[in-house]
């Protein structure tokens, strides 16, 4: 295996199995899964539209369920979809379209603390972001914001302008969560310059997103009795009113330069270093300027970066690490049953950050002494579940050059094979990307 290979496989990937072929062309190996066809098996999972009926099921039979102790079937199905999210990354012929899957659901993160979230977070992935990881920008903006998971998330479902049907008559109110955080987190930033009344007016034109969940048709539902009528001013420009007024401001902000930048800072950070060189920002800025927020062409663009193939400049978040070692390990999704329980146990648990911001995406949130303690702890726990690997021949298949001389001559040194496993994928190459 060549250096090459190598971080294609880390670096853009989730870790080498050893049953998988190392790729032989690296760079085409990574565009192909751009073009191809998402692989991940979604046919027969629930939609939104289910999730939203048993979530309102659920909290019909609430009391009951309680006194009777009764399962909770939200709590099933949220274990389940985690499960499945992290089963498919075991396997997945398309590691680096996984990744990208990752990146744009951390940048859009919902957290599952209500029912509604809970029900439809397997869902939002495969609705909202996941078609949408090679295409554009703008398209992947909408779908989030009018899912049912995010409009849960971020308590847009209780807004209401002042002057709205029903905000007059049961004097109900803005919420401004959504607004803020798509001006904040998802699209401009306040590089863009925005100011607080730039938020009200946003929330203003948002109002009436919404969902149904006691009636059918189930999900996104514009609510024009809590719209606020009227034209709003934001960052300069006057929306109309009604739903369109919201389509057309989202489609200018997803294409506004101050997105691009900040899309192309956070892609980056990811996929290059901590502190992303302004010459590759540049780049990847300017293949979304000039294509109009194309995220294939933008991911494509990653690969020739030239920062992107200097190894492991990376540290591995807790998801990527536990994958990465379940996968140089050979296990798959059926060896693994607690496996969203693993990640958790490391310290970011699915569908759970604390923050609209997502998890982060630098190694002094994710290397302190604690932290790394609980993966040695990890790596000699699921060390033991693969006593016959050979593991000094093991690292080359799934390390190779990777592998530095020190981890290597220690492995060859230890007193078990178990022993010999944990330093491998507790080294401190194996902790980066």
């Amino acid at each position: 295996m060549d250096m090459t290979a190598a971080i294609a496989a880390t670096r853009f990937g989730l870790g080498l199995r050893p049953d998988e072929p190392v790729p032989d062309h690296p760079k085409r190996w990574l565009r192909d899964q751009l073009t191809a066809p998402d692989p991940t098996p979604v046919a027969g999972k629930p939609s939104s539209a289910d999730g939203l009926r048993l979530a309102y099921q659920a909290r019909m039979d609430a009391r009951t369920a309680k006194a009777e102790g009764a399962p909770n079937p939200v709590s099933a199905q949220l274990r389940g979809e985690v499960r499945d999210l992290l089963g498919n990354a075991l396997v997945t012929p398309a590691p680096f379209r996984e990744r990208l899957v990752w990146f744009w659901a951390n940048h859009f993160t919902i957290a599952a603390r209500s029912r509604p979230v809970s029900a439809c977070a397997g869902a939002y992935i495969r609705e909202a972001i996941r078609p949408h990881v090679t295409g554009n920008f703008r398209d992947m903006l909408l779908a989030v914001m009018r899912h049912p998971a995010m409009l849960a998330y971020l308590d847009q479902a209780r807004s209401a302008g002042p002057d709205s049907l029903v905000g007059e008559r049961k004097h109900l109110g803005l919420n401004e969560n959504l607004a803020r955080e798509c001006l904040e987190l998802h699209t401009v930033t306040p590089a863009s310059g925005y100011t607080q009344a730039d938020v009200t007016a946003f929330a203003r034109v948002l109002t009436g997103w919404s969902f149904e969940w006691h009636h059918e048709p189930v999900g996104f539902r514009f609510r024009r009795g809590t719209h606020e009528p009227g034209e709003q001013m934001v960052l300069g420009r006057r929306w109309p009113g009604g739903e369109e007024g919201g389509v057309a401001l989202l489609s200018w902000l997803a294409d506004h330069p101050s997105t691009h930048r900040h899309l192309a800072e956070k892609l980056v950070r990811h996929f290059v270093a901590d502190d992303p060189p302004a010459a590759d920002v540049r780049v990847i800025e300017g293949v979304l300027r000039s294509s109009r927020g194309d995220l294939g062409a933008a991911s494509a663009a990653l690969i020739d970066l030239p920062g992107a193939w200097s190894p492991l400049a990376k540290v591995r978040t807790p998801q990527e690490y536990v994958i990465a070692c379940l996968r140089g390990l050979g296990l798959r999704p059926d060896a693994v049953p607690n496996i969203g329980g693993l990640v958790g146990g490391l310290g970011q648990p699915v569908f759970q950050a604390p923050f609209p911001i997502g998890w982060p995406d630098r190694a002094s949130d994710w290397a302190g002494p604690e932290a790394m303690l609980q993966r040695v702890d990890f790596a000699y726990g699921i060390a033991g579940r693969v006593p016959l690997i050979e593991p000094v021949e093991h690292a080359g298949t799934i390390m190779g050059p990777l592998l530095s001389a020190g981890t290597l001559a220690a492995m060859r040194g230890a007193g078990s094979r178990r022993d010999a496993m944990t330093l491998l994928i507790a080294s401190p190459e194996f902790q980066r990307r």
